[in-house]
């Protein structure tokens, strides 16, 4: 596990954080390409390690299995693959993305001093043109996180190779976490794979609207080592894969040290809740505690 004494960061590592310009960016569009954050040889290692976790490798097992837990297997198909709490069920692959310089990129875009992880999803795009399933739908994050206190909390998309429209990129809404939200009565906790992909469409444009906002696309052109990071409530979504390999990549979820657990409800009345909740260790007033470390490892503190 990670130190405190471990965050620091060389001169090189230095040079590839954001400037003060580009955070005014990050803030203003809600979300922000990064430098060559990666070396070639640690995202072969990384890629290496996903396959052994398909393979079936695993350090150690969830205590429990969360309601809504994301856990492709060779039986479910060539489908889009999600597998979630890749960093707690393989070391190899918690080496690779608790890198303390992504922490501190986020710690600079989230303008805080602690960052945590809050959840991993490695993500396999088979090259089906075809497959429903590779069509990601306009969605932000924070509706899944009803449960958290924090609205900085930010998420790290790393690809494993160049990644563009061709093999179906993650796209941005431009300066959507800016957006208030259209009052209504539906349960947006629900996942967007629970959802049919017209009704977020519609969403999207009725929020929109709601703001007088132009719905403006941007798809990110990632190279390889290079981390798109977007913030909790910018709405995103991804198209096909028309390449003719896997766009494979992992979605690190973050979190800033001031978020903790709060008690939410759906529109119906019924408590809001996240995976984690019944996997992590209790406060001492009886919360889900989302400063676990063996959940939810902390990967920056201090000045970047």
């Amino acid at each position: 596990m990670t130190t405190a004494t471990e965050f620091v960061l060389t001169e090189a590592e230095r040079a590839l954080l954001p400037t003060p310009e580009e955070v005014a960016g990050y803030r203003e569009h809600g979300w922000y390409l990064s430098k060559k954050l990666f070396t070639d040889e640690e995202l072969d290692t990384l890629q290496a390690a996903t396959e052994k976790y398909y393979e079936g490798h695993r350090d150690r097992e969830l205590a429990v299995r969360p309601p809504k837990l994301a856990a492709w297997q060779p039986s479910d198909g060539p489908v889009q693959r999600h597998n979630d709490y890749v960093h707690v069920e393989s070391d190899a692959i918690a080496a690779i993305l608790r890198k303390p310089l992504v922490g501190a990129v986020a710690a600079l875009l989230a303008g805080a001093e602690e960052i945590r992880v809050f959840q991993s999803t490695l993500i396999f795009k088979p090259p089906i043109a075809g497959e429903p399933s590779n069509h990601v739908p306009w969605h932000f994050d924070k509706h899944y996180w009803h449960t958290s206190t924090s609205d900085e909390m930010l998420t790290a998309f790393i690809p494993f190779h160049d990644c563009g429209v061709e093999n179906g990129t993650i796209t941005m809404v431009d300066g959507s976490h800016r957006w208030r939200e259209l009052p209504s009565g539906e349960d947006a906790t629900r996942h967007f794979a629970e959802r049919d992909n017209s009704e977020l469409d519609q969403i999207l444009a009725a929020n929109a609207a709601f703001n007088g906002a132009e719905v403006v696309k941007v798809p990110i052109e990632i190279p390889r080592g290079h981390v798109s990071f977007h913030h909790c409530r910018t709405y995103h979504g991804s198209g096909a894969n028309l390449a003719d390999t896997p766009r494979r990549a992992v979605s690190l979820h973050l979190q800033d040290g001031a978020n903790e657990y709060r008690h939410a409800t759906r529109p119906d009345g019924s408590a809001a809740s996240y995976n984690h909740d019944v996997l992590v260790r209790r406060t001492a007033d009886d919360r889900p505690d989302y400063a676990d470390p063996e959940i939810c490892p902390v990967v920056w503190q201090g000045t970047p």
